[in-house]
C-alpha cells in the first residue's frame, strides 16, 4: 500500500517510539541481526493511524524459533513467559509484548500452533478486525494493510478480515462492543450478523469484565456500545437489568428525553465526560450512572394519572448488585457504586426539605465508602440526562439545587467524608467492658453527635453514659 501521509505518520511515530524507549530499538535491531523479521502489529498500529498516543507495544517476530526469541530477549533483561504456550514474552520494566505468529483452535482453551514461517498476510488475517490487522516493519518502516484497515478507519466502519476465524473466539463480541463505544465506529452488516448469532457462553468472567472496564475508561460515549448490543438483540442476554429499562415511560414533565433507557444512556455519556482524579473514581461514577435508575423497571406505576417511581432508589440496589457481579472488574468498587444508587435522590430532596445538619451528616455516613462529592457528580449526570434531543445529555446541568446541596455539605464539613466520631473505645473502656455493649454504645454516641450537633467530647460522654445507666 502506498500512501504518503500514512508513511510519513509511520516514520515519525516509529522515531518517537524509539526515542522514548531506546531499549526497543536495540532489541529490534538485535532480532533483525539474528535473522528475524520484526513487525509492530495490532492496537499500536491502529493508534498510529488514528493519531493517538501509542502505549503498549505488540511486536510480532517472524522467522525465529521461540527459543531463539527468548535467547535474544534475555540479553536485555529478565524475560517473563506471560504466555509461552501462546508465544508471548515480556521483559520486566518494558511495556511491550514479543510474540510469534500463531494459529489458534476453537473454544475457551484452544490448541495453539506457533508458526514462525507464517506469512504476514495470514498472521494479519487471524486478527479480529481489519483496523487491528495492519503491520509495520520495524526495520524498514514499510506499512502493510492487507484487508483495508485504513479505509475502514476513515469510514468509521468495523469489519473482520475473516468471518470464520472471527467466531472461533467468542470474546470478540465483547471486543467489538468496546471498540464501538471507544472509537464510535459502526460494525458492518456481516459483523453485526456474526455477533448476533455467535455463542458467547464460554467467555470467562475475567475477560468480560476487562472489556467493560476498557469501555468505561476509554470511551467518551459508552452509550453507543449499549445501543449496539440492543440493536443486535444481545442486550437482554448480557445486561438483562438494563434491557428491562427499555420502554419504561417517565413523566414527560420531568423527563422530556423519553424512556428510562434513553435517560440512562444520556447519564452514562454525561459521566464519561466529567473530569476525575483517578480511574477508580471514573469507574465508580460511570457505573453508578448506568445503574442509578434500574429500579424504575419494577417500581414505575401510574398514580392518579401521573407516572411515579416511588422507591426506585431502594429497589435499584439489588438490581445494580446483580449487574455489577457480571461486568465489574474490581469488586471493591461495588459498595460505593450501590451506595450512590441508593441515595441518588437525596441531593435535591434534602435542599427542598430544608434539611438540617444532621441529615447531611447521616447521608455522608451512609454513603461510605462513597462521598457526597461523588453523589454530586452522579446527580449532575442524572439531571443533565433530560435532553429531548435524544442521543446526548444537556451541555449544562439544569438543576441549581445541586450546587446548593454541595455548598451546604461543605459548610457542615462532610462533602469529602463523614464527620469523625468524638468518642472512641478508649474513651469508654474504663466505664464499659469491651464487647458488644461497648460497640453499641459507641454507635449510639455517634448517632447523638450527628443528630444533635454535639461537638464537646465531655458533654457527649456524659450524655451517653447517662443513657447507658438508665
Amino acid at each position: 500500500m502506498k500512501c504518503t501521509k500514512v508513511n510519513q505518520t509511520i516514520q515519525s511515530s516509529l522515531s518517537l517510539i524509539y526515542a522514548k524507549v531506546p531499549l526497543v530499538s536495540r532489541i529490534v535491531q538485535s532480532l533483525h541481526e539474528n535473522g528475524g523479521r520484526i513487525f509492530l502489529v495490532g492496537g499500536a498500529v491502529r493508534d498510529i493511524i488514528l493519531l493517538k498516543d501509542v502505549k503498549d507495544l505488540d511486536i510480532e517476530v517472524h522467522d525465529l524459533s521461540l527459543e531463539k526469541l527468548e535467547d535474544v530477549l534475555r540479553l536485555y533483561g529478565y524475560v517473563r513467559l506471560v504466555g509461552k504456550a501462546y508465544g508471548v514474552m515480556k521483559i520486566d520494566g518494558l511495556d511491550a509484548d514479543f510474540s510469534l505468529p500463531r494459529s489458534d483452535g476453537k473454544g475457551r482453551f484452544p490448541e495453539v500452533v506457533l508458526d514462525p514461517k507464517m506469512s504476514l498476510k495470514e498472521a494479519c488475517k487471524r486478527r479480529d478486525l481489519t483496523m487491528n490487522a495492519m503491520a509495520i516493519d520495524m526495520i524498514s518502516s514499510e506499512f502493510y494493510d492487507p484487508f483495508g484497515g485504513v479505509l475502514d478507519i476513515q469510514e468509521k466502519r468495523l469489519s473482520t478480515p475473516d468471518p470464520k476465524l472471527f467466531v472461533e473466539d467468542p470474546l470478540r463480541l465483547y471486543r467489538v462492543m468496546q471498540f464501538v463505544g471507544r472509537f464510535e465506529m459502526e460494525p458492518n452488516q456481516e459483523l453485526n450478523q456474526l455477533c448476533q448469532t455467535m455463542d458467547i457462553s464460554s467467555v470467562s468472567h475475567e475477560r468480560i469484565v476487562a472489556e467493560f472496564e476498557k469501555l468505561f475508561l476509554q470511551s467518551k460515549k459508552p452509550s453507543i456500545a449499549f445501543k449496539w448490543l440492543a440493536k443486535i438483540s444481545r442486550l437482554q442476554t448480557i445486561l438483562p437489568e438494563l434491557y428491562t429499562t427499555q420502554g419504561i415511560a417517565q413523566n414527560p414533565s420531568y423527563h422530556p428525553e423519553g424512556d428510562v433507557f434513553e435517560h440512562t444512556m444520556q447519564a452514562v455519556d454525561g459521566a464519561a465526560l466529567l473530569d476525575y482524579q483517578s480511574d477508580e473514581k471514573r469507574l465508580i461514577i460511570v457505573f453508578a450512572a448506568l445503574c442509578h435508575d434500574l429500579g424504575k423497571a419494577i417500581t414505575t406505576r401510574m398514580v392518579e394519572g401521573v407516572l411515579r417511581s416511588y422507591g426506585h432508589d431502594v429497589a435499584g440496589v439489588a438490581l445494580a448488585d446483580q449487574l455489577l457481579d457480571r461486568i465489574l472488574a474490581k469488586p471493591i468498587l461495588k459498595k460505593p457504586i450501590t451506595r450512590l444508587v441508593r441515595y441518588h435522590m437525596d441531593p435535591v430532596s434534602l435542599v427542598k426539605n430544608n434539611a438540617k445538619a444532621g441529615a447531611y451528616k447521616r447521608l455522608a455516613k451512609n454513603l461510605v465508602p462513597a462521598t457526597i462529592t461523588d453523589l454530586v457528580q452522579l446527580a449532575i449526570c442524572d439531571k443533565s440526562a433530560r435532553n429531548p434531543v435524544k442521543g446526548t445529555p444537556l451541555a449544562e446541568c439544569p438543576e441549581p439545587l445541586i450546587q446548593t446541596f454541595l455548598e451546604t455539605a461543605q459548610k457542615y464539613g462532610v462533602a469529602e467524608g463523614p464527620e469523625l466520631p468524638l468518642l472512641t473505645g478508649d474513651d469508654l473502656i474504663s466505664d464499659v467492658p469491651e464487647g458488644p455493649k461497648l460497640g453499641l454504645l459507641l454507635e449510639r454516641a455517634y448517632q447523638i453527635q450527628i443528630d444533635e450537633g454535639i461537638i464537646d467530647k465531655k458533654e457527649l460522654k456524659k450524655r451517653v453514659m447517662k443513657d447507658h445507666i438508665l
